[in-house]
């Protein structure tokens, strides 16, 4: 069971008091500590059996340990008869890499208890609780308190990993329309870059709408942190609009590649026509002269092998000249 527990701390009008380790102890330390007593526990990939237990100490509804204990959940937010429960998916990205990691925080609220459960290495709660009981004006708010910034500091996450992705983009944007670099990767570097976008895609898109809803739920959540849960669900909104811009961006950029891929091959191709043509023509006159009839014009002239090979370049610096003007060389 300590595997799993991270810290178990309890806490009165924003100060964290003496309880012990125990959840029970510190559970039972906090609501003896008055109305504003509540205790935060936080866990790291519990197992299903950790979690059952930990989720009776605290009558958590069984679906939502479910839940919690599977991860890979779609972020949303629900309520059940004695705590709120919402799924959030943490981001990291990066940028030698140009890869999105994904993780996953699940917290439980409650009148007198939050708890959050970790899943993933990358998680940007590291040092959260003590930066927290450095802001007791904010903490006394209780388990609501807790909420809006482990949410804050998700979206936040949220805002750094788009940054990076946006700086990435802009310099694969000057790669690609780079003069002379048109190479037969750049459609497999968009497509990677569009992966890593849906995966940011699928953590803040849907995590909007519940964010907005969150001060509703007045039974677990103090009507003194409505406007920061509001100010964080802002920042998603912004998030998203960026996240929308940059899928756009790499469409446009797809589809201008198509077409710069599908302009040289055409330049290629007039390219290779017209070194065609200007072979084609000492070729065209060659054969004719060696077909070996005897009644064929100037074959028997002393001058005529000359003049042929004179109409030949002729004719090519003629071609040649043409081409050029036309930007076919």
């Amino acid at each position: 069971m300590a595997r799993m527990i991270v810290h178990c701390a309890a806490y009165c009008d924003g100060r964290r008091i003496e309880a012990p380790d125990d959840l029970a102890g510190a559970l039972a330390a906090a609501r003896a500590a008055g109305p504003d007593g509540f205790v935060w526990i936080g866990l790291f990939e519990p197992t299903a059996e950790e979690l059952d237990h930990v989720g009776k100490e605290f009558a958590l509804h069984p679906l939502a340990v479910e839940d919690a204990v599977s991860a890979h959940q779609r972020p949303k937010v629900e309520a059940y008869q004695g705590s709120l429960f919402i799924a959030l998916k943490t981001l990291g990205y990066a940028p030698g890499a140009h890869a999105v990691t994904v993780g996953e925080v699940m917290v439980f609220l409650g009148r007198d208890f939050v708890m959050t459960v970790r899943h993933g290495t990358d998680s940007p709660l590291s040092g959260l609780r003590a930066r927290l009981e450095q802001e007791p004006e904010l903490l006394r708010y209780g388990p609501s308190s807790v909420l809006h910034s482990v949410a804050d500091t998700v979206v936040d996450g949220y805002m750094e990993v788009t940054t990076g992705l946006q700086a990435d983009l802009d310099e694969l944007e000057a790669d690609i329309f780079a003069p002379g670099r048109v190479g037969r990767d750049t459609a497999g570097r968009i497509y990677g870059y569009k992966r890593q976008v849906m995966s940011v895609r699928r953590a803040t898109g849907p995590l909007l709408e519940p964010m907005l809803t969150l001060d509703r739920h007045t039974r677990f959540v103090r009507p003194e942190t409505a406007p920061y849960l509001r100010d964080v669900a802002d920042h998603l909104a912004r998030v998203n609009d960026q996240v929308d811009g940059m899928d756009r961006l790499l469409s446009d950029i797809l589809n201008a590649n198509l077409a710069q891929v599908s302009v040289q091959q055409n330049n290629d191709m007039r390219k290779i026509s017209a070194w065609a043509a200007l072979a084609a023509v000492p070729t065209m006159i060659a054969g004719v002269y060696g077909m070996n009839f005897d009644d064929m014009p100037e074959l028997h002239q002393p001058w005529g092998y000359p003049a042929v090979l004179t109409l030949m370049v002729l004719v090519c610096l003629v071609l040649h000249r043409v081409f050029k003007r036309h930007d076919w060389l």
